[in-house]
């Protein structure tokens, strides 16, 4: 190794260092946007190496050709979907980024163990085995996030709501039995092709069995636990080319999303292993009217909500998608600080799995300058809830439903903000309509309850202006 090569190595540990220190600083949102610089930094300088080290390979023009187009076409696209993307479609934007991550680090396995079959020595079982797995995660990866991005979106092929596989568990047991198999037989036996593939198309169909029956709340766990198998995926990649910068930087996505993907489970009350068996958010009972007890719903005009507002003592803001959808983040911090500057204490109760990605709310309201003080986890905010004067819900439905207390719906089990706790609670809805779990709200029949019908920012804006004329 002469002095080049040790200098681009030393590069690639600093880019590596940045991509740490660019995580230990996401730990905050105050710090969040500078340790995202920090971690592009560190790519930066990792890619340049990877170039310099290209030049002194002597690598050819055509190997050059591919690479600039490969930049061109990725680094544009990832440039304008960056700058284009709403803060509602991120979920989806995320989950098509792991489907691009995953496939191209199991492009990277098929291409290595087709140069391994043609050379003239066998393969050593240590390369092959992270070969399969580059492959396996990768393919999982891919066809998994490809679909809960379709089910993000609403597509007509992949619905929002579970689909359940016929045979369910059954087939995707027999899919990673397929692939136990398949990859035994390669470590221990002989090298094959022919096998490669069927631990492909078996890996492509797990994804799929393993994301159909998923619906409702559940996504943005999954969203997680994909994220955290891109990550593997890459550093398996890392291992197959002898890339440290690939091993360090996906280890770091692979253990965080696995961390990540444990706190949402534990947020949802779900359990991480039936995620990978397949049987994770299709729930048992029929997506539907909840059987809670019936009642009547009150509609609110703007000037009693006003009232309701202007003469609290203490307000908590219930944010949640149909926030994010109206984009009302900076409509909902103006009438916060009206309802401040009369005395009142304003609040907002994030709940870990509101809007369809983890840290959904806490971002939006980040952007519209809200004091990060004033975003309360629900394990915090919910002892509030008996002493708050108003609870005030905006676009946020599953999160509030009293349904998660009772068993025999799909969001049994899991915890919710205690909205239905407070004195009085005012929602703001643009209709009747049911949340992404696809049940009803026993919150809004409610006595507490008033309903407010507009789109959040208009219903926002009236109440800052009926604040004011109070």
């Amino acid at each position: 190794m002469d002095t080049l090569d040790v200098i681009i190595r030393l590069v690639w540990l600093a880019g590596a260092a940045a991509f740490v220190l660019g995580l230990m600083r996401m730990n905050s949102p105050a710090t969040a946007r500078n340790g995202n610089l920090l971690s592009a930094g560190g790519m930066a300088f990792a890619v340049g190496a990877t170039g310099v080290l290209l030049l002194k390979d002597g690598a050819s023009g055509t190997a050059w050709l591919i690479i600039a187009v490969g930049i061109v076409i990725g680094g544009g696209l990832g440039l304008y979907t960056a700058r284009t993307v709403a803060m509602t479609a991120m979920p989806q934007l995320v989950s098509l980024f792991n489907a691009v991550g995953g496939g191209a680090a199991a492009l990277i396995g098929i291409d290595e163990y087709i140069r391994l079959v043609a050379a003239p020595e066998p393969a050593p079982v240590t390369t092959t085995v992270f070969v399969v797995l580059d492959i396996v995660i990768g393919s999982v990866t891919f066809s998994g996030s490809l679909i809960a991005s379709g089910k993000l979106m609403g597509l007509s092929i992949t619905p929002s709501r579970p689909v359940m596989v016929p045979g369910g568990q059954l087939v995707t047991l027999a899919l990673a039995a397929i692939v136990v198999v398949s990859a035994g037989y390669l470590f221990f036996v002989a090298e094959s092709l022919p096998l490669i593939g069927v631990i492909l198309v078996a890996s492509l169909v797990f994804g799929v069995t393993m994301t159909l029956p998923i619906g409702g709340a559940d996504m943005p766990v999954v969203i997680s636990l994909l994220n955290s198998f891109t990550g593997t995926a890459v550093a398996m990649a890392g291992f197959v080319i002898d890339n440290i910068v690939l091993i360090i930087a996906g280890a770091l996505v692979g253990a965080s999303g696995a961390i990540l993907t444990k706190l949402m489970a534990d947020a949802m009350n779900r359990s991480v292993l039936n995620i990978m068996v397949g049987g994770f958010g299709g729930g048992e009972g029929v997506a539907g009217a909840v059987g809670g007890e019936g009642g009547s719903v009150r509609e609110l005009n703007v000037d009693d909500a006003a009232i309701q507002l202007a003469y609290a003592s203490s307000v908590i803001v219930v944010p949640g998608y149909g926030l994010a959808v109206a984009q009302a983040q900076h409509s909902v911090r103006e009438l916060a600080e009206i309802l401040e500057e009369r005395g009142v204490t304003v609040n907002y109760a994030i709940h870990p799995v509101a809007g369809r990605m983890p840290g959904h709310m806490n971002v939006l309201l980040a952007e519209a300058n809200v004091p990060y003080p004033q975003l309360r986890e629900m394990e915090d905010i919910n002892p509030e809830f008996d002493r708050a004067d108003v609870a005030l819900v905006v676009g946020a439905n599953d999160v509030t439903n009293p349904a998660a207390r009772r068993p025999g719906s799909p969001v049994s089990g899991m915890p919710i903000l205690d909205v239905d706790h407070a004195k009085s609670i005012i929602v703001i809805k643009r209709s009747m309509g049911r949340g992404y779990a696809g049940i009803d709200n026993e919150l809004y029949t409610n006595p507490k309850t008033g309903m407010l019908f507009a789109d959040a920012k208009d219903g926002l804006a009236a109440l800052v202006a009926a604040v004011k004329a109070v």
